[in-house]
């Protein structure tokens, strides 16, 4: 069955280019005078593996008389009783309105399914009304530029969560495949890997470097859980990347890595943890996907114990971002180490998507405050008041202090650390958001 996506918000945040955007053509016009959208207009959209009917409306006007906009509203309305999922836009740049606000309070009443998109993020301009967004009570937020095309990957995921299930009853069938990308420096294994997972050689292979060109999507089961396999394009240095085609196999590798849950890192055992290699690390890190470091061609080493060893020291080393993510060894021609590499992808993924319940929370930071607390600024000390998680996928989370643009990056990181350590989340990026607390008096303490 198809869903229906009704694209609200107020005037001017962006609603119709997001409709262009997910449609595939400029169907809606676009300009940035507000009110250019009087009618509801409905198209066919697609992102990802997601088909969807959008639904596009005017700016909402919180008025009810006879004018033209409450005309308008009572259309915008209209499309939010016939919608699935609402698509709820706020301008990033301008924060949060009381208008918004006020539609927030309509959309809760509606008790639909809100997917609440904080438009116009590109940049650090937009970073502000991002978390302002969070108080309108309505769940995670995801940051977007349906100008520029950023952001579409936690769209889908913002979404999918949302899609109707086929069936119900069969929970393997009914779960969203688990979108795992294989990527790396060309020739380290990665088609090879691939074709032993699924076992069949349906990839082609060769010591020639850059066979692959596309990325390949191969949709596949292991231990009960179900896998979108993508096999990308090897990545070379940027200075290296000349001829067209490549250029476009590189660019299709981005995207996989943006659309993935868990990418796994394939390097050749001999020559792991290369410039390009840590590179790829921090992309994937910067993206905010879970990593998991494969060792491949591990039936070639010499010294297997010793290398190991090595190898986890040069990962601390060079991959400060990653510290975390579990390296594992394989030998992919004779199957050795698939069953480590599956389990440790299931528990990166389970790290990605973790929630952590609030009071356990406060809990660890209370106690940590008290071990280790802040470093005082002109005389004057820190204090860490509350933190609660905003979303996963990955987990980020926000906390409330006094003070929190004189926190040194060093202290933030010591927090990082903490959280991996005490609520086992080793295999995922942790987003830290620290916050000032409005309130008057917190300059008088």
């Amino acid at each position: 069955m198809t869903i229906k996506l009704a694209i609200v918000g107020r005037p001017n945040v962006g609603k119709s280019t997001l409709f262009n955007r997910l449609h595939g053509k400029k169907l809606a016009i676009v300009d940035d005078t507000p009110g250019v959208t009087r009618d509801r207009r409905e198209a066919a959209g697609r992102l990802g593996d997601l088909d969807f009917t959008l639904i596009d409306t005017a700016g909402f006007e919180d008025v009810t008389d006879a004018s033209l906009e409450s005309r308008m509203r009572a259309q915008t309305e209209t499309a939010i009783a016939e919608a699935d999922v609402i698509l709820f836009l706020i301008d990033a740049r301008v924060g949060i309105t009381p208008l918004d606000e006020s539609f927030a309070a309509l959309l809760r009443r509606a008790d639909k399914p809100v997917v609440l998109v904080a438009n116009k993020a590109e940049g650090r301009a937009g970073d502000a009304g991002v978390n302002e967004a969070y108080a309108l009570g309505l769940g995670d937020v995801i940051p977007l530029s349906a100008e520029h095309g950023e952001g579409m990957s936690d769209l889908y995921r913002g979404i999918a969560q949302h899609a109707p299930s086929p069936d119900e009853g069969d929970d393997v069938k009914n779960a969203r495949p688990i979108h795992l990308a294989i990527v790396g420096r060309p020739n380290a294994g990665k088609s090879t890997l691939v074709n032993a997972l699924i076992g069949e050689d349906r990839l082609l292979v060769g010591p020639e470097a850059g066979i692959t060109r596309d990325s390949i999507a191969i949709d596949w089961e292991w231990g009960g859980k179900r896998y979108r396999l993508v096999d990308t394009a090897g990545m070379r240095k940027k200075a290296k990347v000349q001829a067209k085609l490549e250029r476009m196999s590189v660019a299709d590798t981005l995207h996989a890595i943006r659309f993935a849950d868990v990418c796994v890192l394939v390097m050749d055992a001999n020559e792991a943890f290369e410039k390009q290699d840590v590179v790829i690390a921090d992309l994937v890190e910067r993206e905010g996907r879970s990593l998991v470091f494969a060792l491949a061609k591990w039936d070639q080493v010499a010294d297997p114990r010793a290398h190991f060893e090595e190898l986890k020291l040069v990962a601390k080393e060079r991959v400060t971002q990653a510290r975390g993510a579990p390296l594992v060894t394989v030998a992919a021609l004779s199957g050795v180490g698939l069953d480590r590499l599956m389990k440790a992808v299931s528990e990166a993924h389970g790290d990605w998507t973790a929630r952590v319940k609030t009071k356990d929370l406060n809990e660890w930071l209370h106690a940590t405050q008290e071990r280790h607390p802040p470093p005082a600024t002109a005389g004057r000390r820190i204090k860490l008041r509350y933190i609660t998680q905003i979303k996963a996928r990955p987990p980020t989370f926000v906390i409330i202090a006094t003070r929190a643009e004189d926190i040194p990056e060093s202290y933030k990181r010591y927090l990082v650390n903490g959280m991996r350590e005490a609520f086992d989340l080793h295999a995922a990026p942790i987003r830290l958001i620290l916050k000032s607390a409005k309130n008057p008096f917190v300059e008088n303490e």
